[in-house]
C-alpha cells in the first residue's frame, strides 16, 4: 500500500483524507497534537511536528511515498522557511517520494487587469504573502530538478463551500466596487479543489503548473450578488476604489487590487479534471439544498 503524506491539516486536506483512506496509508502532518485523535478517526497516522521547527520534521524522511503539501508559508518575510524546512527534511533520506504536489496561490500572477490567462503568462506577485507562494514554487521546482522527485503545482483562487461563502459579509453591510473600478475574480470549491489534487498526485506533470479555477468569469460584486439573491439578503453598497481605499482593510483592499480571468483548460486536458460545482451557481445552489437538508432533519 502506498504511503501519502499530508502536510497542512485544513479543510482541504479533510476532504482529501475521505478520497485517499481506504487505498493508501495517510499520514497527516499536525502542529496541534490536540487535533490528533479526530485525523485518526478519519482514517490518517498523525505525525505531530512543526515546520517552524526544523528539528521536529525529522521522521518525515523517508516516510512517504507521494506528498500534498498545502501548509500555507509565514505570516512575514520574503522567503517560504516553511517550505525549506520541509525539504530538507525529506533530503535527508536517500528513500524520496516519488511525487510531489503543492498548493499555491493564483495570486502570484498579480494584476492583469482583467486580461485572460493561463499557466504560461509571467509572475508577478504584488503583495507579500503572494511574494512567498512564488518562492516557495521556485524553491520546489528546483529541488525537483535535482532530485528527480516529481513535483507538480496547483495554483488556487479564493476558496469556497457551503458554510465558506461571504454570507457574514453581507450580513455586515460590507461594500463592494462600482461596476467601472470592480475586478474579475476567480473560484473554486474546495471539493473540486480536493479532486484536483488527487488528479495531480495520479497525473500531474514534472515541474508543471496548473490553474485550479472553476468556468465561472465573475466580477467581484457580480459574485457577493448571486450570494445575496440566493440567501434573500441585501446586496452589498458600491463604493469607487477611492472611497474603498479610505474604508477597507488593507487586508480587504489587496483583493480589489487585482483582476484576472484565469483559465482551467490544462487542468482539465491534462489531469481530467472534472468539476462536480463548474461555477459558482452550482456551488450556492447545493449550500442551499445542504442548508434546507439540515433544517428539515
Amino acid at each position: 500500500m502506498q504511503k501519502i503524506l499530508i502536510v497542512g491539516s485544513g479543510d482541504v486536506a479533510r476532504r482529501i483524507l475521505s478520497r485517499l483512506a481506504r487505498r493508501y496509508r495517510v499520514y497527516a502532518l499536525l502542529r496541534d497534537s490536540g487535533r490528533a485523535v479526530a485525523w485518526r478517526n478519519a482514517g490518517a497516522k498523525p505525525v505531530v511536528a512543526d515546520l517552524d521547527d526544523r528539528a521536529s520534521l525529522q521522521r518525515l524522511s523517508g516516510l512517504a511515498d507521494l506528498v500534498l503539501h498545502l501548509a500555507p508559508p509565514p505570516a512575514e518575510g520574503p522567503r517560504d522557511t516553511r517550505t525549506r524546512n520541509l525539504l530538507a527534511a525529506l533530503g535527508k533520506s536517500k528513500s524520496l517520494p516519488r511525487r510531489l504536489v503543492y498548493v499555491s496561490t493564483t495570486g502570484v500572477y498579480g494584476d492583469c487587469a482583467g486580461a485572460s490567462i493561463d499557466e504560461t503568462r509571467r509572475l508577478n506577485p504584488e503583495s507579500a504573502r503572494a511574494g512567498r507562494r512564488v518562492d516557495a514554487e521556485r524553491c520546489l521546482r528546483r529541488w525537483g530538478k535535482q532530485t528527480g522527485v516529481q513535483v507538480s503545482i496547483l495554483r488556487a483562487p479564493g476558496i469556497y463551500a457551503a458554510d465558506r461563502l461571504p454570507v457574514e459579509r453581507l450580513h455586515k453591510g460590507l461594500p463592494a466596487l462600482v461596476a467601472a473600478d470592480d475586478v474579475f475574480t476567480n473560484h473554486i470549491h474546495a471539493d473540486d479543489l480536493a479532486a484536483a489534487c488527487v488528479a495531480a498526485l495520479r497525473r500531474g506533470g514534472a515541474n508543471r503548473a496548473y490553474n485550479a479555477v472553476d468556468d465561472s468569469a465573475l466580477r467581484m460584486a457580480e459574485y457577493f450578488d448571486r450570494v445575496a439573491d440566493a440567501f434573500a439578503l441585501p446586496r452589498a453598497p458600491r463604493i469607487t476604489r477611492d472611497q474603498a481605499e479610505k474604508t477597507l482593510s488593507p487586508v480587504q483592499m489587496s483583493f480589489m487590487r487585482e483582476s484576472r480571468r484565469i483559465g482551467n483548460r490544462r487542468i482539465k486536458k491534462e489531469l481530467k479534471l472534472s468539476f462536480a460545482y463548474p461555477t459558482i451557481d452550482d456551488g450556492i445552489a447545493e449550500a442551499l439544498r445542504s442548508r434546507r437538508n439540515a433544517c428539515s432533519s
